[in-house]
């Protein structure tokens, strides 16, 4: 086994263990925002590494490039996608009992409706 393989097996093992924990908690988390917070954060950083762990075993290869675009898309997308969530769920009133400072009771932009 060369170094290569074992930083690649480090990686993706790490990486899945990490997307595991976050299926785990958006199946076993209780409110939307702490589901919100499992499906983005350490999903993300699962995805990262095992696209870490492909592209340093496909290290001079074209198909780096797409890796490095794949986990770019990730990394801009999931904010976004978990704001509107968040936005999606105060608005049906699933997370008001739950927030200790309610930032958008004022909110100065009413719902596009």
């Amino acid at each position: 086994m060369t170094a290569v393989d074992i930083i690649t097996a480090v990686l993706v093992l790490s990486g899945s263990t990490l997307a595991l924990t976050a299926a785990i908690g958006v199946v076993r988390f209780p409110d939307t925002l702490s589901r919100m917070h499992a499906a983005s954060k350490p999903q993300v950083l699962g995805l990262l590494l095992v696209l870490a762990g492909a592209a340093v075993r496909l290290s001079g290869h074209p198909d780096v490039g797409m890796i490095i675009l794949a986990g770019l898309f990730t990394i801009f997308t999931a904010p976004v996608v978990a704001n509107r969530v968040g936005q999606l769920a105060y608005r049906e009133q699933n997370v008001r009992e739950n927030i200790v400072a309610d930032d958008l009771a004022n909110n100065p932009f009413p719902d596009p409706k």
